[in-house]
């Protein structure tokens, strides 16, 4: 990765423009089974310039906010986790989601965590999901198209088959293989990346037994601020459990804040120190 231009160029900015999406804010926030935001947590997010939002599809206070928010749906882009593989169950899915959230479309819709070639097949051939959702992409019921998966080589070969319109992947200072397996095709195709699980499941704000004397483990806010050097992310999701993880995340827009060179190269080492004694995850 260019660090000069990541840290320091018009790339690194906070806001990115998501083909037929619009204007996101590069900090996203989510909520998942084991975190809890309530619909105040995520307007007071909203009010700081958050727009993007994951809904895990779980009853909870992002969900509430989205059925809540009237004519404000406009001002935020609002993804959904999509577990159907087939036609028939993306069609009670799709209307689930909608009903669920109260809207009448979705901004990104992500086919959840796709790890294997099976599912992927069974997924674009006759009778499966992308024949729902790809229509409903041209009715404009969907916005944009996305896949999660951990296996970065197989995601971004798929995205390069062009039945896809973005990628949401693994991507934190511990887990950087999406530099060489993800970036490169991602940035040839323009394709909008959402980077998640940028705390490393919080390992990465831990000491490990190499740390140098007198080190700091960093931040979330930092660890945040480090995936957001790398121009090809588009979106850095958040997870917070609560108004005070909410607060320490916001920080990094209010005002907008990069890392300096010193900082990234810290946390570089930090990550590797963290893979090594971390385990688990390629």
């Amino acid at each position: 990765m260019n660090v000069d231009s990541a840290v320091a160029g018009d790339e690194a900015g906070q806001f990115r423009d998501w083909p037929h999406v619009g204007r996101v804010c590069r900090l996203g926030l989510a909520t998942r089974g084991n975190t809890s935001l309530e619909p105040e947590d995520v307007d007071w997010a909203v009010e700081h310039g958050v727009n993007y939002l994951n809904w895990c599809r779980h009853a909870d206070g992002l969900q509430e906010w989205i059925r809540q928010c009237g004519r404000r749906r406009d001002e935020v882009r609002v993804g959904v986790q999509f577990f159907a593989r087939t036609a028939t169950e993306a069609r009670d899915e799709l209307a689930a989601c909608l009903e669920q959230l109260g809207t009448d479309y979705i901004d990104v819709l992500t086919y959840y965590y796709v790890e294997s070639e099976r599912e992927w097949e069974q997924i674009i051939s006759v009778n499966g999901a992308a024949e729902v959702i790809e229509a409903a992409r041209g009715d404009g019921v969907v916005r944009s198209i996305g896949l999660t998966s951990h296996q970065r080589g197989l995601a971004a070969g798929w995205a390069d088959s062009g039945r896809l319109d973005s990628l949401m992947i693994r991507y934190n200072a511990a887990h950087r293989g999406a530099e060489r397996d993800v970036f490169p095709l991602a940035t040839r195709r323009e394709c909008p990346v959402v980077a998640f699980t940028c705390l490393r499941w919080g390992s990465l704000m831990q000491s490990t037994p190499d740390d140098p004397v007198g080190f700091q483990p960093p931040s979330a806010a930092a660890c945040y601020r480090w995936v957001l050097c790398q121009p090809a992310v588009t979106v850095a999701l958040a997870a917070p459990n609560g108004r005070e993880e909410l607060d320490e995340v916001l920080a990094i827009v209010s005002p907008w804040q990069e890392l300096s060179r010193s900082e990234h190269a810290s946390l570089n080492d930090h990550g590797d120190r963290v893979y090594r004694h971390g385990g688990g995850f390629p």
